[in-house]
């Protein structure tokens, strides 16, 4: 990394501290004016209160960590096996056109439908235990990545294959050694893509059916007019993204270290 680009980073985060700084100061400025009840809009110290108490006492006699927990084991288990049969399929149904003729049509048919729209079948079918999160999820997830691998796939400059072939190569190594690697960048978006689906999906199927979570804990709170609890909530989630996101896009620099360059 040159001077410039070290220079433009640098001056990225001052702008994202800063613009986070103006957000707090608004904030605490409003709650020390009382324009709004603390009711409606509790005060940064009585959020951070707040937290320092679940912490030490937890919610609903559940420790904090088992509701952080408990969501993300529904998240990453979701996800971990939409990856896994999202992956194949996809790239398949995007080099084989009969593959693509058989799945395409199901996943577009769901893709739209709000995810709570089927949840309440997916709970006749599977309770509301950890599995109907964990298929709703899935579902969520799988549509993203299908539909990035099968864009990848096509995207691909065929000159690639072609002069692979031309070269002897059979139908395994062009497909490892030109169609993966030249799909990983757009897998990895949609992987990215499909946390951000899972995660608003999970919130919402534990705010309508569960008894732990961190979007259960929200909506009880609500149900009490616990905002600092609703804030607490409302900033693991927020924070806990932008990591789990900043992760992966760590991990798709090393890994796919050619992106931009082919």
């Amino acid at each position: 990394m040159n001077n410039n680009e070290s220079n433009k980073k640098n001056n990225h985060i001052l702008l994202t501290v800063f613009t986070w700084l103006t957000i707090f100061l608004a904030w605490y400025i409003v709650t020390k004016l009382e324009i709004f009840t603390p009711t409606l809009l509790p005060s940064p110290q009585r959020v951070w209160s707040a937290f320092l108490n679940l912490i030490r006492d937890g919610y609903n006699n559940i420790p904090l960590w088992v509701h952080i927990g408990t969501s993300f084991k529904r998240l990453f288990v979701s996800l971990a096996f939409a990856i896994i049969f999202a992956l194949p399929i996809g790239l398949l149904s995007g080099y084989f056109k009969r593959v693509e003729a058989i799945i395409d049509s199901i996943v577009e048919f769901y893709r739209p439908l709000p995810p709570l729209a089927y949840y309440t079948i997916l709970i006749l079918w599977f309770g509301i235990g950890d599995l109907s999160k964990e298929v709703l999820l899935f579902l969520a997830a799988f549509a993203p990545i299908y539909i990035a691998c099968v864009s990848a796939v096509k995207g691909i400059n065929q000159d690639y294959i072609l002069s692979a072939r031309s070269l002897g190569a059979d139908q395994t190594n062009v497909f490892f050694k030109i169609v993966l690697p030249a799909c990983l960048p757009e897998i990895f978006t949609g992987i990215r893509t499909s946390f951000g689906v899972a995660y608003t999906t999970l919130v919402s199927s534990e705010m309508v059916a569960a008894t732990s979570g961190i979007g259960w804990m929200v909506i009880d709170a609500s149900n009490y007019l616990k905002s600092d609890v609703i804030f607490v909530g409302i900033f693991i989630m927020g924070i806990s993204g932008v990591l789990i996101d900043y992760g992966l896009r760590s991990l798709e620099r090393k890994l796919i270290f050619w992106k931009g360059k082919v």
